[in-house]
């Protein structure tokens, strides 16, 4: 993220902000951005005396203005850092005193996570004014897999997109577990690898034949024979597969295919765009495309809505999740 990049650039050219409000929905950046001020503002021979760190659950406001008042001892300024602040979320007005008038010589960093503040809000003005808020929004999946290249490529790796295609499937569009996964992959394989499906499935456990994405695919080229034996290892496997979210990508598959129907301009560039697809993978789209028209999908969808409300269980308490994966195929297939 640029923005992220731009924090941690002006930092160090010592343009230093005296409070860092960071916020969002997506835990990752803000985690980086407390640890990288965390690590970095102060020698280790500051931070003993001029380093402390406070979690929302145990402090009031009130504790962390006072600590964020103090003097430096024998260092230029000092460092105050909130975790969990948003165990502060009901008191958190009452920064707006401080946010007014920060001390010079303090950094204060409010790690705000999984929740916003309002931009229209006193504090978080007073914040942006006299300091620096930061918004950590969500990637869209469709964003992931982009996201992981870049991370990639700072460490001198590359990644197929198969590859990057089944850690999203596999992990969904947390940062924390897909960046976690990636530090294992660097420590394993040499700089400047080209990590590959196999090299997944190997370290990390995803098959790379028994996956969503390999399902769909299969059920894209009518391959039904390969569909069923996919299937068959995720009822054998129902906690590496469990069948809600199975339902789900598979639902999200033929709605982008029912979208891809309905589209006048079928160029590459623009189909990629418009389903919000890595264009990489829009062969696969094409082929299912010809495989399913407009009318089949608009029958599977619907088709796969019974389905996901079965998996959830409602009138559906006899059937197995080996069973309700065999519905669905069997009626996408017919």
């Amino acid at each position: 993220m640029d923005e992220v990049t731009k924090i941690v650039n002006d930092i160090k050219q010592g343009n230093i902000k005296p409070i860092y409000f960071l916020m969002g929905e997506e835990p990752y950046y803000i985690d980086r951005l407390t640890e990288y001020i965390e690590n970095n503002i102060l020698t280790e021979e500051e931070k003993g005396f001029n380093q402390m760190v406070l979690y929302g659950k145990d402090v009031t406001v009130e504790d962390v203005i006072s600590n964020a008042k103090r003097y430096p001892m024998m260092a230029d300024r000092q460092v105050v850092i909130v975790k969990e602040a948003q165990e502060l979320a009901r008191t958190i007005d009452k920064f707006e005193s401080y946010a007014e008038n920060p001390q010079p010589t303090t950094v204060l960093v409010i790690a705000y996570k999984y929740k916003t503040l309002d931009k229209r809000k006193k504090v978080t003005k007073l914040m942006d004014k006299h300091g620096l808020v930061f918004e950590s929004k969500k990637l869209y999946e469709n964003q992931v897999g982009d996201w992981i290249k870049r991370v990639l490529s700072g460490k001198g790796y590359g990644i197929e997109p198969k590859a990057a295609a089944m850690l999203v499937e596999f992990l969904g569009t947390d940062l924390s577990k897909i960046n976690n996964e990636l530090e294992k992959l660097a420590i394993i394989l040499p700089q400047g690898s080209m990590i590959t499906p196999h090299h997944i499935e190997e370290n990390i456990g995803i098959s790379k034949d028994y996956n969503v994405f390999e399902l769909r695919k299969a059920i894209g080229e009518r391959d039904q024979l390969k569909a069923y034996k996919i299937a068959a290892y995720f009822a054998q496997n129902p906690k590496d597969n469990p069948l809600v979210m199975t339902v789900g990508l598979v639902f999200g598959f033929f709605t982008q295919l029912l979208q891809y129907h309905g589209l006048k301009d079928k160029n590459p560039s623009n189909a990629a765009k418009m389903l919000k697809v890595n264009p990489y993978f829009l062969k696969d789209y094409d082929i299912a495309l010809r495989n399913y028209p407009m009318r089949k999908v608009s029958g599977i969808v619907a088709t796969l809505r019974d389905i996901d409300v079965k998996s959830k269980g409602v009138g559906a308490a006899a059937l197995s999740n080996d069973d309700l994966l065999k519905e669905m195929l069997v009626k996408i297939f017919n």
